[in-house]
């Protein structure tokens, strides 16, 4: 299934995020996620977007298990964790990975 990056600007934020803003910056697709409370933000114009994509898209061919000490970096990311790899986060979900 094919997925795109839903536009939710994150409301009443007045942080700026940007490199050395004290925040985890996380590599993601074409641009950069800010970890924050949890959730991700992406610098969008003049606010921030929660960086969420809409549909389910299932990141087929992963063999790698992602866990506390697979050498990945884990990203809080709402009710669940999130791993860095290859430029995109991946997530668990029903017995297989995600693309988020």
């Amino acid at each position: 299934m094919s997925t795109t990056t839903e536009h939710r600007p994150h409301a009443d934020h007045d942080h700026r995020h940007a490199p050395g803003c004290g925040h985890v910056a996380v590599p993601h697709e074409d641009h950069v996620d800010y970890v924050h409370d949890s959730h991700l933000h992406r610098v969008h114009g003049d606010h921030v977007d929660e960086c969420a994509k809409s549909g389910h898209e299932v990141h087929e061919g992963h063999a790698h298990q992602h866990g506390q000490d697979c050498g990945h970096v884990a990203v809080p990311h709402g009710d669940h964790v999130d791993y860095v790899h290859d430029g995109h986060r991946h997530s668990a979900h029903d017995g297989h990975w995600d693309d988020h």
